[in-house]
């Protein structure tokens, strides 16, 4: 989590002479799952975003609900930067240790990493000068490499001898982000 912030204030600084927003999905946060981000320009109808999405909840009724992803997402804006439609297209990482949705009546769980690459749409409205709000949804492809547990014994209920590893194409993006100008 440390080496995140620190990516996110070099990204912060560097983009300084660029228009820059800092982001927070308004979505997610009700559900007390932290997305930020940050999107500044890098072309006359071009941004990039970055995001993080985590969710620190080591339990939840006993089942493991933690995971954080790594989204950074480059965004062609059809009419102008920061106002109207726009499509993006990311590549991304995420770590887990998380109850595959198949499993929820049961004690298994799964631990690991995945990468993921997939496209987003999205509608940005300027509130005022400084203030923008962004209406996404995203999704894709995820690859998940993973060690399945039991929760009750604690052992491995996979028969992987290293990693099991699963892939979906599945929404694994979306919100209303309140976005903040800093320059």
């Amino acid at each position: 989590m440390k080496k995140f912030l620190i990516i996110f204030i070099l990204i912060t600084y560097s983009s300084i002479s660029a228009q820059t927003y800092i982001k927070a999905n308004a979505f997610t946060t009700l559900f007390t799952i932290p997305n930020v981000g940050i999107e500044t320009s890098i072309g006359k109808k071009s941004t990039f975003h970055f995001d993080a999405l985590a969710s620190f909840w080591k339990s939840v009724n006993g089942k493991p609900r933690e995971f954080y992803t790594f989204t950074p997402e480059y965004r062609y804006h059809f009419k102008e930067k920061y106002n109207g439609f726009y499509a993006g297209a990311h590549i991304g990482a995420s770590i887990f240790n998380f109850q595959k949705w198949n499993y929820l009546n049961t004690n298994l769980y799964e631990k690991g990493l995945g990468y993921f690459a997939g496209a987003t749409i999205g509608y940005q409205v300027k509130v005022s000068d400084k203030f923008m709000i962004d209406c996404f949804l995203g999704g894709g492809w995820h690859q998940g490499f993973y060690k399945g547990y039991d929760l009750t014994t604690g052992e491995r209920y996979d028969k992987a001898k290293n990693y099991n590893k699963s892939g979906e194409s599945l929404p694994y993006r979306g919100g209303v982000m309140v976005s903040y100008k800093i320059n």
